[in-house]
């Protein structure tokens, strides 16, 4: 699937979290909603970010965005992930990739010089109306958070 552009309506999903509630786009149309896609869940990089986002999460909602969290893992991973690293927000468990596909947020993607296919760590934020305002791709896990905040205005 191609990547997601701005102006664009953000492709609904209903996906499982870590605590085995079904959570669906569709039911935050008319809030803000910042949603991240990472590889696996209690990897460096990924906990980098989750704990950024925890970290930063106050300012964000208080601009009023809530944080979603996407990666193919397990809820009962998922679970795990959240209890370790203290995660105040939901994260989805997308186990057959469609969300993360339907996002352009699974394929190939350079990985040490070689190409592979997998998750491509990426954050949409999907404004009020349902469509696109924000789509980045192959971001880095450390620093995002701090470059998300200041492209919002947080």
């Amino acid at each position: 699937m191609p990547q997601l552009t701005v102006g664009q309506p953000a492709p609904d999903f209903t996906l499982t979290d870590q605590t085995g509630r079904e959570v669906s786009l569709h039911d935050l149309r008319g809030r803000k909603v910042v949603v991240f896609f990472y590889p696996a869940a209690m990897t460096p990089g990924c906990t980098k970010e989750a704990c950024d986002f925890r970290d930063s999460l106050a300012p964000l909602q208080a601009a009023g965005y809530e944080v979603l969290g996407v990666s193919p893992d397990k809820p009962e991973k998922l679970a795990k992930f959240v209890e370790k690293e203290s995660l105040t927000y939901p994260l989805l468990s997308d186990p057959d990739k469609a969300t993360l596909t339907a996002w352009g947020a699974f394929g190939e993607k350079k990985l040490y010089g070689k190409t592979v296919t997998g998750v491509i760590r990426s954050t949409v934020v999907v404004g009020e109306d349902g469509d696109v305002e924000l789509a980045r791709y192959n971001i880095k896990a450390t620093g995002h958070v701090a470059s998300l905040r200041k492209q919002l205005g947080v």
